[in-house]
């Protein structure tokens, strides 16, 4: 979402604004829904929670939309969403929603843009969860994160990544631990360097090759 929709996001905070702690539950799976969430300030986590476990699907950033579908197909919340930083959002109904579409109809375009994005994010996460081998989808995650990027593989090499090692076992489907030993072995060769909340990868072109190459045999 470009800055100054954001700036006219702000515009809008004395409306429909609200604030949620860091932790806060902003909604549960399952519950009815008749608003949605326009994201201005600090992170969400999309999660899927049951008793046994709580499992991360996405992290939204601000100027992200969320609960758009209980607007648009008056179904229940397909997730629970809670806020990772103090973070502050614009709460919309159908009725505000409405009229803010009237005002800003350029909104209607980055609402478009988000559901491509989702579609996007479910297909190029199928692709990893086929790999099979554990270490080739890590590398895949990486390989799919440098693409939302923008970079060019072919001539990149050295890529830093804002993302936890929970967030690359969540991408992957992996157990977090399992995921947190491949890296770190991936670190004893060179391939990573890990931070707290960073992960560089030191030649992503590496990882590119071994997977298209994983990829070929499965088609084979």
């Amino acid at each position: 979402m470009s800055n100054s929709t954001l700036d006219f996001g702000f515009g809008l905070f004395g409306r429909f604004g609200k604030t949620f702690k860091k932790d806060e539950i902003i909604f549960c799976e399952y519950e009815p829904g008749n608003t949605f969430f326009m994201l201005l300030e600090g992170r969400v986590k999309v999660a899927k929670i049951s008793a046994e476990s709580e499992k991360t699907l996405d992290i939204l950033s601000p100027g992200e939309f969320f609960g758009e579908m209980a607007i648009l197909e008056d179904a229940p919340r397909s997730a629970t969403m809670i806020a990772l930083d103090d973070i502050k959002v614009l709460e919309f109904n159908k009725a505000s929603f409405r009229g803010l579409i009237q005002s800003r109809p350029e909104l209607t375009i980055e609402l478009l843009r988000t559901f491509a994005k989702r579609i996007y994010d479910q297909k190029r996460r199928l692709m990893i969860l086929t790999l099979g081998n554990p270490d080739i989808k890590i590398m895949d995650v990486f390989i799919m994160l440098a693409e939302n990027k923008g970079y060019d593989i072919y001539n990149s090499t050295e890529i830093k990544f804002e993302i936890t090692a929970e967030e690359v076992a969540n991408w992957c489907g992996m157990d977090k631990s399992k995921c947190n030993q491949i890296l770190f072995h991936f670190q004893k060769q060179n391939r990573i360097i890990v931070t707290q909340n960073t992960i560089t990868v030191t030649n992503i072109n590496d990882f590119y090759r071994m997977v298209n190459s994983k990829r070929r045999a499965i088609k084979k």
